[in-house]
């Protein structure tokens, strides 16, 4: 997925139309390295997303608002007191830069009009955004460089704004015919890989997007590329940079199958026919919210939950090495059968050793097979019968207390399995705050000298089927045991995939007699996406009606037993079930 050049100039475009003139009602940095800005126009209210965040840099318009902390930042406080309620008189995009500038006009301490700029940079790990004067001195940044970080160039406070050169590339905007050619010429490279390390702003679905265009081989080295196919790549060149000059962009994202694959400001036509479909945006910020609203939301919900995923892993990987130990032991204690039928045999037999004997060769009345019985010869007969009962009765002890044991941990490890597929579909902070109890109830977690339990609002995810029926699924295991023995009746299905950590879906039946075969599916793929197994191709799922499910009595949260159902093999493709926002 590119967030490239030509996809910022998409978003440029739109914000140019959109939001110049208006004025900054809102200033807001609801994360530490995101801003969430409210402009206000004669035709309506924006909010323009800005995030500097290092696996996830994004800039556009949004209908969503975010909480911002009670105490504002300093660069928020700093924001709102030169550009509240200032004008933006211009958005640009240097050349194809992954980088975008916003001029906003205002009135200083003395009523003279000034403007200054805000900088996004949107450039992975080295994103930022950046306050500058009028004569381009950095006032302030949402993230601060120094010399110690970079050695390219420092962003603080007092320091000359500039753009770090790195690489040596074209101006596609700029190039002609005969710079087009001599950039590519010779390259050893495949041409796609020639394309985009030659010009600012490309990426390699865009590269890859012109060679088909071109009917050019991408992977080809660029050469080898014939004299025609230089000319057909500089003609579908030339058509792609006069769009973009023209701004006529068609958004879209790339599908193959039901999973998206790419997206991009212009047609991906190398993804039409076959299983491959391309799904058209009004706008680029439109698509993007789409894309990765909900990515970024995890993104960051991941990284506020990995204290509880280290937690997770830690106790996790200490019981399996635990499981495996008392499986090692318990594979020791199988002799002790034969050991109590030594026992046995030297009781029956015993009298036919003779004195000082190292083995005794006796019938085993219960196979009928002859055996050799090994002796101690400073024993007589019957203490080493008492000998072995004595070795028989300890290995019998050692397994019932290890396969009691075993029991136990197993139970542990697929708890702990459980809450780990958990924090993986978790998607808000309160997810994590049920999760969190949860740890701190089983004792993985001590509770704070003081601390209340939690005010839990966390709630299952809740869909339609396409047959109008309601289909809840647990985000956790209290969510589970909610759903299944609180929530649910009788007549409703229960759903769960088979041996593997996963969420209990609920059908609830309403006042119908029987589910239709597709919401059987449905919530089979439900139970398969959230379930461990969502990567594999196929899921078997067990359902069957709630009134058959059962918890046994000190069960672990969200562990059931059933001894009848149903059985599918079905895909975890949910795409197209409708999800209600509770």
């Amino acid at each position: 997925m590119a967030f490239d050049g030509i996809t910022i100039a998409d978003i440029v475009s739109e914000l140019r139309r959109k939001l110049i003139g208006g004025r900054l009602y809102k200033i807001a940095q609801p994360e530490e390295d995101e801003l969430l800005l409210t402009i206000r126009q004669p035709q309506g209210q924006y909010r323009l997303l800005l995030s500097a965040n290092a696996s996830l840099p994004l800039l556009y318009l949004t209908e969503n608002n975010k909480p911002s902390p009670p105490v504002a930042p300093n660069f928020c406080m700093l924001l709102r007191k030169h550009l509240q309620n200032g004008r933006i008189t211009d958005i640009s995009q240097p050349g194809l830069e992954r980088i975008v500038h916003i001029s906003v006009e205002h009135l200083d301490e003395m009523g003279d009009l000034r403007t200054k700029r805000l900088v996004i940079e949107l450039m992975g790990k080295h994103s930022n955004i950046i306050f500058c004067s009028q004569d381009n001195v950095i006032l302030d940044s949402i993230k601060h460089v120094s010399a110690a970080v970079s050695s390219l160039r420092e962003v603080l406070p007092g320091k000359p704004y500039f753009v770090a050169q790195t690489q040596d590339k074209l101006d596609a905007l700029t190039t002609d015919e005969e710079a087009f050619l001599q950039a590519l010429c010779g390259k050893p490279q495949p041409v796609y890989k020639a394309l985009y390390g030659s010009f600012t702003g490309f990426s390699p679905v865009f590269a890859q997007e012109l060679c088909h265009r071109a009917g050019v081989d991408a992977d080809l080295p660029a050469s080898c590329l014939s004299r025609e196919g230089l000319y057909s790549l500089w003609e579908t060149f030339s058509q792609a940079v006069s769009a973009l000059r023209q701004e006529a962009f068609s958004p879209c994202i790339a599908y193959t199958g039901s999973q998206p694959v790419e997206f991009a400001a212009f047609a991906l036509t190398m993804y039409t026919g076959g299983s491959d479909s391309l799904v058209y945006y009004d706008s680029m910020s439109d698509l993007l919210e789409h894309y990765y609203a909900e990515k970024n939301t995890l993104t960051r919900i991941r990284q506020k939950s990995a204290d509880l995923r280290r937690i997770v892993q830690t106790a996790l990987e200490r019981n399996v090495k635990k499981y495996d130990l008392q499986l090692r032991q318990i594979q020791d204690t199988k002799k002790r059968e034969t050991y109590r039928i030594y026992g046995e045999l030297l009781n029956a037999y015993g009298y036919s050793a003779a004195p000082g004997a190292k083995t005794l060769e006796a019938v085993d009345y219960y196979s009928g097979e002859t055996v050799q019985i090994p002796l101690d010869p400073t024993l007589s007969a019957t203490e080493n019968a008492k000998k072995y009962f004595e070795k028989y009765g300890k290995l019998k002890r050692t397994y019932e207390a290890l396969s009691e044991l075993t029991k136990e941990v197993k139970e542990d490890i697929q708890h702990l399995e459980s809450i780990g597929a958990a924090l993986d579909i978790a998607q808000k902070e309160e997810d994590l705050a049920q999760i969190k109890e949860e740890l701190t109830e089983s004792g993985y977690l001590r509770r704070k000298g003081g601390a209340k339990k939690q005010k839990i609002t966390s709630k299952p995810f809740h869909y339609i089927s396409s047959d109008g029926f309601h289909m809840y699924v647990g985000k956790n295991n209290y969510q589970n045991d909610q759903l299944t023995f609180q929530f649910a009746t009788g007549s409703d299905w229960w759903f769960h995939a088979k041996h593997m950590p996963g969420s209990h879906v609920i059908v609830k039946l309403g006042n119908a007699s029987v589910l239709p075969d597709r919401t059987f599916e449905e919530a089979a793929r439900l139970a398969a996406y959230y379930s461990k197994g969502r990567e594999q191709e196929k899921v078997e799922i067990d359902y069957v009606q709630k009134k058959y499910v059962k918890k046994p009595g000190g069960a672990k949260p969200g562990f059931v037993v059933y001894y009848t159902n149903f059985s599918m093999a079905i895909d975890s493709n949910i795409q197209g079930i409708q999800r209600i926002e509770d």
